[in-house]
């Protein structure tokens, strides 16, 4: 688009605050700042208009059983070797969401080159390589691994890896791939600018992952090489195991559309989303959700029906990826503290809450799908989730749950 067509565009939209620098950049920058106003989603700002007259509302709710730990040590060796013969024939890929930084350990670096460590360097992308890497030696063959990073973050990333040699991952079974961004707006809807040059741009959320890895061109890859599944995983949880058979095997055997790892909660009011079914259809259901009447429902024998928490791990049919893709995913609109330039061109940093993101949630991806298979799993031995500093979900926690699996720190 040209600068006159853009001008008539943020003119249209109350945005020309966004050219009050234009003559102020250079050639270079003046292009790139028209190429960011020129892929602004305008239906995101529609949205924050229609938020006032619009509630999210919840469908029928109903429990949603797990196959729990004991039913799976009965039929391990047959998930086992549904699993591995699937993944010995690359017809699984995984799919790592790492597009975040690690500003809330205080770190201004992808939450991936966090080090772990006290004694050594262990980053938390080193941590889940090693965890693949145990499934790469059980089935002597390497897992294509797609590693979703964002504008904010990609060259450190990948920078990082070649520096660590992909922590002895096979790099040619290695594929970066950038989220795509979404703008950020004050609580006026007006778009916030990072700098004179540039809008402020965010990951948008990680439900946008698919539409990200077609953009990328990686399904077509995915297909040559006969990918007929793909786990995605947050970049946070040190301990996750990765495609691991039995849980390949279990979902794959289940005949769903997809299968997500669960926890037993550790009390009925711990702050997790719970796998259920609503409306007949899988869905995740958030703690803040949930009626009191939900949080103590239990069984005849006594057991809480809604009960088993999602560590973000999911197992996904490609075909039914493709198949849900051009559906509109629910938009979320989430108040955040976004660093942004004030009318005199300084930036500003809030301490508080200052305007709105746009994100797209993998849980609604869930929902979507016509089956699910909850499988649960040992929580000290695969939930270490790394999201603070101290406390709970924490370096701290996550380092005793290391130790306790006998990593060395």
């Amino acid at each position: 688009m040209t600068y006159e067509q853009i001008r008539d565009i943020l003119t249209q939209h109350h945005q020309l605050h966004l050219l009050n620098y234009y003559e102020e950049l250079t050639p270079d920058q003046q292009k790139s700042l028209l190429e960011q106003i020129s892929s602004i989603n305008w239906n995101l700002l529609d949205l924050l208009q229609n938020r006032k007259n619009t509630k999210d509302e919840k469908g029928k709710l109903e429990p949603l059983g797990a196959l729990e730990i004991s039913e799976i040590e009965a039929q391990k060796e047959e998930f086992t070797k549904i699993g591995i013969e699937a993944l010995k024939t690359q017809k699984v890929g995984a799919v790592l969401l790492a597009g975040g930084q690690g500003t809330r350990l205080g770190f201004d670096k992808p939450k991936g080159m966090f080090n772990v460590g006290i004694t050594k360097e262990l980053y938390i992308f080193e941590c889940l390589i090693h965890n693949l890497m145990d499934v790469v030696r059980q089935i002597d063959t390497w897992v294509p691994l797609y590693i979703m990073t964002s504008d904010k973050n990609h060259n450190d990333t990948v920078s990082f890896f070649h520096e660590k040699n992909f922590f002895g991952y096979n790099p040619e079974y290695v594929h970066f791939f950038k989220q795509d961004m979404a703008p950020s707006v004050d609580y006026n809807g007006k778009l916030l600018m990072e700098s004179k040059d540039r809008l402020s741009l965010s990951p948008n959320g990680n439900g946008g992952w698919f539409h990200s890895l077609q953009n990328a061109g990686l399904i077509s890859q995915m297909k040559e090489i006969g990918v007929e599944w793909l786990t995605v995983f947050a970049v946070d949880n040190v301990l996750q195991r990765i495609n691991d058979p039995a849980y390949v095997g279990a979902v794959i055997a289940s005949g769903c559309d997809c299968g997500g790892k669960v926890v037993r909660k550790a009390d009925p009011y711990e702050r997790v989303g719970v796998l259920c079914l609503e409306d007949g259809h899988p869905s995740i259901v958030e703690y803040y959700e949930m009626t009191d009447d939900m949080i103590h429902l239990k069984d005849q024998d006594g057991n809480l029906l809604y009960n088993f928490g999602v560590i973000l791990n999911y197992m996904f049919r490609l075909n039914k990826l493709e198949e849900i893709v051009n559906k509109q995913l629910p938009v979320h609109i989430v108040e955040k503290k976004i660093p942004y330039i004030d009318d005199n061109g300084q930036l500003v940093k809030p301490s508080e809450p200052n305007g709105y993101k746009f994100e797209e949630l993998v849980l609604d991806m869930i929902h979507l799908m016509d089956t699910c298979l909850p499988y649960e799993v040992v929580r000290n031995y695969e939930f270490a989730p790394i999201k603070n500093p101290t406390g709970i979900d924490s370096v701290e926690s996550a380092r005793e749950l290391l130790k306790q699996n006998g990593v060395t720190l």
